[in-house]
C-alpha cells in the first residue's frame, strides 16, 4: 500500500485564480462537450419520458458537461459511448469495476452460473458462498461473512445488530465520510455542531439524533464523544475517501481500537472504497483490528453485491439473542442477498483478478499518475495536493492535504472541478465524476497514465498561463 500526503495546516481554496477565464474556459469546454456528443444528448433527452432526471439512477446525473455520456460498450480500462468516442476509464463506476470493465474470469464465472448450473435467485446457499466467506477471511482476518446487494445493506444490517447487542441506540461517524445511503451517516459538522449534511432528502428523523460526529483524526473528539456511554458503534473509513482522500495521522487508529475498548463500543471499518489499499484493504495493509469489516461494489467484478464480516465472538453474541430475529422479520437480510449469481462473480473475481499480483500492478500504475500530477503542480506553482491510497489517487484544490473531512470539503470549488472534469472528458479521460478521484483497475497501462497526465497539463497550463 502506498499512501502519501503532506503535512497539515491546509489552505483554503486558490484565491489567485481568474474567474471570469475560469468561467469562459468552462463555457467553451463545455460547448464542445454538446457539439461532439449529439447521441449521448438525444438519448438524454429521451429518456426523460420514461425515467427520473432522464437516467436510470439520479447520481448518473452529476455530469460536468451537462448531460452524461451514453454508454455503448466497455472492456478492461476503456469506455466507448454512442458517438463513437473513446475514453481512459479512470471512474471505473466509482469503484465498482475496480477489477475492470468485464474480466474475464468473472464473465465465465457468471456464464457457468447462468447457462451451465442455471438459476440466480433461489435464495438457497451454494458452494461458492463458504469459498468466498474463507478467501475474505485470508484477506481481513477470521470472520464469518453474511452477503448483502450493497455496502450501505451490510452497514445498515450492522448497525442494527450492533444497537441489539450494546442496547444503546447511538452511532458515530467522521464528519463527511462515506457509508452508502445509511441514513444515519447524513451528519457532519457545522460551525455550532452537528447538523444533517447539506441536501440530505427526506430524513426520517434528524440524524443529530442517532448520530455522534467527530473531526477524523481528532483523537479528543473520539474520547469526548464515547465517553458519553451511548454509541454502539463506530462505523469509520480507514481514511476518507468521497471528500477527497484523507489519510490518517500515525497512531489515529491505534487510538480508535483503544477508545472503542474502553468505552464499550464496536468498531466497524468500511472498506468500500479503501480496498484499494491492497488485496485486505487497510485492514491488513495498516493491521487494524475491526470487530466488523464492510465492504461492497469491487469484488463482485462489476456484479452488485456487499458483505460485513464478524469476529467469532461478536457473532455468537448477536445468535445468543433469543429475542431477536435474525431469518425473516428483524430488519437483517434481504431476498436476493447473498444469491448464486453474485457470489460466483465474487469467487473469480478474488480469486482471479483483484490478485496480490494485480493490486501491486494497479499500485505501480497510481504511483505513476501520482507523480504525473505533483510534476505538473509543481511546474506551475499551483497551490493544490494529491494524495495516494495503494491503487486510488486523487487531487484536491488545498495544500497541503485536508487532515479532515470538514477542511477537505472547505476546499471544494466547484466550477473548477466541473472545468478540470470536462476539459478531460474532452479529451478522452474520464475522472469519476463526484470528485477528483482516479482509480486504476488491472487493465490500466501506463499509456492511460500519461494519457491524463498530458491532459491535465493542457488544462492547468491554459488556465494558469496568460
Amino acid at each position: 500500500m502506498t499512501a502519501t500526503a503532506n503535512p497539515s495546516g491546509t489552505s483554503a481554496p486558490d484565491s489567485a485564480i481568474d474567474r471570469s477565464r475560469l468561467r469562459a474556459l468552462l463555457a467553451r469546454e463545455k460547448a464542445r462537450f454538446a457539439a461532439e456528443h449529439p447521441l449521448s444528448l438525444a438519448a438524454h433527452q429521451a429518456g426523460r419520458e420514461h425515467l427520473f432526471g432522464g437516467v436510470p439512477m439520479t447520481w448518473m446525473n452529476k455530469a460536468a458537461g451537462g448531460f452524461p455520456l451514453q454508454v455503448a460498450t466497455a472492456r478492461g480500462a476503456h469506455v466507448t459511448d454512442v458517438d463513437g468516442r473513446e475514453y481512459v476509464d479512470f471512474a471505473l463506476g466509482d469503484t465498482g469495476a475496480m477489477a475492470g470493465h468485464s474480466p474475464a474470469a468473472t464473465v465465465a464465472a457468471v456464464r457457468r452460473r447462468l447457462e451451465d448450473l442455471g438459476g440466480a435467485a433461489m435464495m438457497m446457499p451454494t458452494e461458492d458462498a463458504a469459498a468466498v466467506g474463507a478467501e475474505l477471511s485470508r484477506r481481513f482476518g477470521s470472520r464469518v461473512w453474511s452477503f448483502s446487494l450493497t455496502a450501505t445493506d451490510a452497514n445498515r444490517w450492522v448497525l442494527r445488530m450492533a444497537r441489539q447487542v450494546t442496547g444503546r441506540p447511538r452511532i458515530l461517524v467522521a464528519s463527511y465520510s462515506y457509508h452508502g445511503t445509511v441514513d444515519e451517516t447524513f451528519v457532519t459538522l457545522g460551525p455550532d455542531g452537528p447538523v444533517s449534511r447539506a441536501g440530505n432528502v427526506g430524513a426520517a428523523v434528524d440524524p443529530t439524533t442517532t448520530t455522534r460526529v467527530v473531526e477524523f483524526n481528532d483523537v479528543a473528539a473520539l474520547e469526548r464523544e464515547l465517553s458519553y456511554g451511548d454509541v454502539a458503534a463506530v462505523l469509520m473509513e480507514p481514511a476518507l475517501t468521497n471528500i477527497g482522500i484523507v489519510l490518517p495521522d500515525p497512531g489515529y487508529h491505534e487510538a480508535l481500537r483503544r477508545l472503542c475498548t474502553q468505552n464499550g463500543a464496536l468498531l466497524v471499518i468500511d472498506e468500500t472504497h479503501t480496498l484499494s489499499a491492497g488485496p485486505g484493504g487497510c485492514t491488513a495493509a495498516w493491521s487494524l483490528d475491526p470487530d466488523v469489516v464492510t465492504i461492497g461494489k469491487s469484488i463482485g467484478g462489476g456484479i452488485p453485491i456487499g458483505a460485513y464480516g464478524l469476529t467469532r465472538s461478536l457473532a455468537e453474541r448477536i445468535e445468543a439473542d433469543e429475542g431477536s430475529d435474525l431469518v425473516d422479520v428483524g430488519g437483517v437480510g434481504g431476498t436476493l442477498a447473498g444469491n448464486a449469481l453474485s457470489l460466483a462473480a465474487a469467487r473469480a473475481t478474488l480469486a482471479d483478478v483483484l490478485t496480490e499480483e494485480a493490486f501491486a500492478f494497479m499500485t505501480a500504475r497510481a504511483t505513476r499518475f501520482t507523480a504525473g500530477v505533483q510534476g505538473v503542480i509543481d511546474r506551475y506553482d499551483v497551490p493544490w495536493s494529491v494524495v495516494q491510497l495503494g491503487a486510488r489517487a486523487e487531487y484536491r484544490f488545498a495544500t497541503p492535504a485536508p487532515r479532515t473531512g470538514g477542511a477537505s470539503a472547505a476546499a471544494a470549488d466547484a466550477e473548477l472541478e466541473d472545468y478540470l472534469h470536462v476539459r478531460l472528458a474532452n479529451s478522452g479521460v474520464l475522472l469519476t465524476p463526484f470528485h477528483n478521484m482516479a482509480l486504476m483497475c488491472p487493465a490500466t497501462t501506463d499509456a492511460d497514465v500519461d494519457r491524463h497526465t498530458a491532459a491535465f497539463e493542457a488544462a492547468v497550463a491554459e488556465l494558469f498561463t496568460h
